[in-house]
């Protein structure tokens, strides 16, 4: 059986990410309270690493959920646990700007570019009129439809999220902004 770690600090405003790992047999699921090194540890004794919430082209941000001195700018995934990830072909990175952490340190999996989760991210995204239902409603069918797949290959993800997530960017604008930015490498 595949030993799968999800990293998801706790924060409400991304709950609507858990569906996608509530079929996960078995998980390590780490929302919060461990070290950097207990986080590197895990990502290192596990087969595949999914990581979600927000964050940067710099890493997963933390969320004031790990109170380690070490987790500096306030990331838990950042440069530092690279080698790690590193020797995994086979991670899901869902965060805005994941894919210049993916591309920059040469990682391998399914990932998303900016995405849009917020209203006041459409807005900056240049999606002006954007209402609570229409960013809700891409919240819940991309993490309902990942989550319909999340224990396949990430080849596998990939195609099923752009083949059944895509028949939202019809009538919905944030779908159509994030369709174009999911990624598997």
């Amino acid at each position: 059986m595949n030993k799968v770690l999800i990293i998801h600090p706790e924060d409400r405003s991304t709950d609507f990410l858990k569906p996608i790992y509530q079929h996960v047999e078995n998980p390590t699921l780490i929302t919060g309270g461990a070290t950097k090194n207990e986080i590197r540890e895990l990502i290192e004794s596990h087969d595949q690493v999914m990581m979600m919430g927000h964050g940067s082209p710099g890493g997963l941000f933390s969320m004031g959920q790990f109170d380690d001195d070490t987790f500096g700018r306030g990331y838990i995934i950042d440069y530092s646990m690279v080698p790690a990830l590193q020797a995994k072909n086979n991670n899901v990175f869902i965060w805005c700007n994941a894919d210049m952490f993916v591309f920059y340190n040469q990682l391998k999996g399914f990932y998303s570019g900016m995405f849009i989760s917020e209203v006041g991210e459409a807005i900056y995204c240049g999606l002006p009129g954007t209402t609570q239902d229409i960013v809700t409603e891409s919240n819940e069918v991309f993490a309902r439809i990942t989550g319909e797949v999340i224990n396949e290959p990430v080849n596998i993800i990939h195609n099923h999220v752009k083949m059944h997530y895509g028949v939202l960017t019809e009538n919905n604008p944030v779908a159509v902004y994030n369709h174009k930015r999911l990624y598997l490498d």
